[in-house]
């Protein structure tokens, strides 16, 4: 569904904007989210089109169109319609925009997007534009992070849950871990080679998911590293809740087993079938090869 705002006039000097919606992101609340930010940008003068849409196939078609045009192409919902608009929007070498209306909202944390919509929308309409690096793993272009073991087992049993994500994001984990025993991963980080015995593996690039976690703080969204964090096997399982607490400060980091590389090309596997998540959504399994994108979308953020 289409609905379009004023042409654009391109001697105008303003930005035009093309609000891509998925309308189930956050439980249905993308489109709400959307409109006064929509209604604000289009009464400064700007020209604002929305699209919704429910699959990667049309949200490549979109934010191509989008670019043709001229357009700011504004994802709006959570890190999962993230990544696939800054995908799209970063192989048509266009400009990205966000508004956050997910679940999880870790890219909109880590680009410190404000969340009341006129302060939203002066930031699409006068924020400078900067560039930032994408993950690419095994092809598949993100912002964010791809994460593997136990928070992967357990995102994928909060998407198939139906609790509140601020619950969700806590309880899963512990859910999770009754069947859980560490797994050995080897790491290949720039040619050197890591054999852990860990809870989980993740290569970030925001550092940022989650209901308000800081997974990996040092992570920098414009330093051309990947930087990985380890959960080792010196962390009780038993004692997961008590690390995701600890999580949404990033004091996480000091505990007894958490290792922290950086590199440019990491190729991870473990010894048994694990899975991989990519910004909320499974990727598949390992093995996988994560590689940094340096300054690979052009982004409008504070």
């Amino acid at each position: 569904m289409e609905s379009s705002g004023r042409p654009a006039d391109p001697s105008a000097g303003r930005r035009s904007f093309t609000g891509i919606v998925n309308p189930i992101a956050g439980r249905g609340r993308a489109l709400s989210a959307w409109a006064p930010v929509s209604r604000l940008l289009e009464s400064s003068g700007a020209s604002v089109r929305t699209v919704t849409t429910g699959t990667p196939d049309d949200v490549g078609r979109l934010a191509s169109e989008a670019v043709a045009r001229g357009d700011v192409v504004v994802a709006v919902g959570g890190d999962g319609s993230a990544r696939d608009v800054a995908a799209a929007v970063s192989r048509t070498d266009g400009l990205f925009a966000l508004v956050p209306a997910g679940r999880g909202n870790g890219l909109a944390a880590k680009l410190a997007l404000p969340r009341d919509p006129e302060a939203l929308a002066r930031t699409l309409l006068t924020a400078p534009e900067r560039a930032i690096d994408l993950l690419d793993v095994d092809g598949r272009l993100a912002p964010g992070n791809a994460y593997s073991g136990l928070d992967a087992v357990a995102n994928l049993m909060m998407n198939d849950s139906r609790i509140p994500s601020a619950v969700a994001y806590r309880v899963a984990p512990v859910l999770a871990v009754v069947r859980w025993n560490p797994a050995h991963f080897e790491l290949d980080i720039d040619g050197v080679q890591h054999r852990v015995r860990a809870h989980l593996v993740v290569m970030a690039n925001s550092g940022r998911y989650g209901h308000g976690l800081d997974v990996v703080p040092d992570a920098i969204l414009d330093d051309g590293l990947v930087h990985v964090l380890v959960a080792g096997a010196e962390i009780s399982k038993w004692s997961v809740a008590r690390f995701m607490r600890l999580a949404a400060s990033g004091a996480h980091v000091n505990e007894p087993g958490v290792r922290r590389f950086t590199g440019r090309r990491i190729t991870v596997s473990a010894d048994r079938p694990m899975p991989l998540c990519l910004d909320g959504d499974g990727a598949g399994g390992l093995p996988a090869v994560v590689e940094i994108r340096p300054r690979a979308l052009r982004v409008i953020a504070p």
